[in-house]
């Protein structure tokens, strides 16, 4: 018998070489490369790649080129597989529901791009505060007279953030250190929703507040952030804003889907809402021409998670997953567990 292969899909390893070893150890590793959707197919139904037990994506701009992880894909896949660690914090494009039907564990990387989401994440929150966007711009805009606007005007329509409460939806584990990070810098006030409490130690340790009905914590934030998956629908339209405090901003490190674009930009219009942050867009790479225009809203271009660190990170990340799931029967960042457990039942 020969040692049971894995599939890499995407781009060369780059920094964790000694691991990568270690990988090749233990398994035959086939490659796909960067492969077009139809010839990915093909592959799988000729069993180009063998009866790999798992496959590994190392980079999130690699190795996607086969598009989304439907049923059409998943379908294809040998029996022999088992588990799917892939790059990058987010995973609205993978069924991971279909996966755990055929049995298949997929891992995400957002442990690794933590520190640097929850970085970005501040740099937004101070921009929605002190008006860094309009500034900003009227100092690259070479024009005089939009610079004197700016330095004689921004002092009396900002704000500091300290005492301020931030409203986090969605407290895993990169919107817990964004409140730590807002907690311990600023002494901002931490709100949370989330579908489940979390344990009395983790709220103590930022001094959280539990609001089981997010319409309740909405109204009383001065900061509303947004940090949870994508599960295919919107958290946030037309009656959530309303619903918000006025004056209060909004930050968006999460996905483009989880927000009404149309929405929110009726909000900044009307005033209601202060200000707003968004590494991410709902018609990605496509952005909102109403929002470009608006001094008051800090465009990203869905960066907040990219640094050599996040990418050193996903790339060992991945390999720690596959390593961990055939050596202990435990992968480190599963997230479908619960789904696979169901499909069982």
């Amino acid at each position: 018998m020969g040692k049971p292969v894995v599939l890499h899909l995407g781009d060369d390893i780059k920094w964790n070489h000694e691991l990568y070893k270690q990988l090749q150890a233990k398994f035959n590793i086939v490659r796909s490369y960067s492969m077009p959707r139809e010839e990915f197919k093909q592959a799988l139904k000729e069993k180009k790649f063998g009866d790999f037990v798992a496959m590994y994506r190392p980079f999130w701009n690699t190795g996607g080129e086969m598009g989304n992880w439907d049923d059409e894909l998943i379908s294809l896949l040998p029996k022999s597989c088992k588990i799917y660690a892939s790059a990058g914090a987010g995973f609205d494009w993978v069924d991971t529901k279909r996966l755990a039907q055929s049995g298949i564990i997929y891992c995400n990387a957002a442990a690794a791009c933590t520190e640097s989401v929850a970085d970005a994440a501040i740099w937004l929150i101070l921009s929605t505060f002190r008006g860094f966007s309009w500034s900003a711009l009227a100092a690259r805009s070479l024009d005089v007279e939009k610079f004197k606007d700016a330095n004689k005007n921004i002092a009396a329509v900002t704000h500091n953030p300290n005492g301020s409460s931030l409203a986090i939806i969605g407290l895993g584990r990169i919107g817990y250190r964004i409140a730590q990070k807002a907690h311990q810098s600023f002494e901002m006030k931490i709100l949370y929703n989330d579908i489940r409490r979390m344990p009395e130690e983790v709220e103590k340790s930022i001094d959280a507040t539990f609001y089981e009905k997010l319409d309740d914590m909405l109204a009383v934030a001065d900061c509303v952030l947004v940090a949870t998956p994508f599960g295919g629908s919107k958290v946030l339209n037309a009656a959530s804003f309303k619903n918000m405090k006025k004056g209060s901003r909004l930050v968006n490190i999460a996905r483009g889907k989880l927000i009404d674009e149309e929405a929110l930009v009726e909000a900044l219009e009307s005033k209601h809402l202060e200000s707003a942050g968004l590494d991410v867009h709902y018609d990605e790479p496509k952005v909102n021409p109403k929002l470009a225009a608006m001094t008051n809203v800090e465009l990203l271009s869905h960066t907040a998670g990219a640094s050599v660190e996040s990418h050193i990170g996903f790339e060992r990340l991945g390999m720690e997953n596959i390593l961990s799931y055939f050596e202990t029967g435990k992968a480190v960042t599963p997230v479908n567990m619960h789904l696979l457990n169901q499909s069982k039942l």
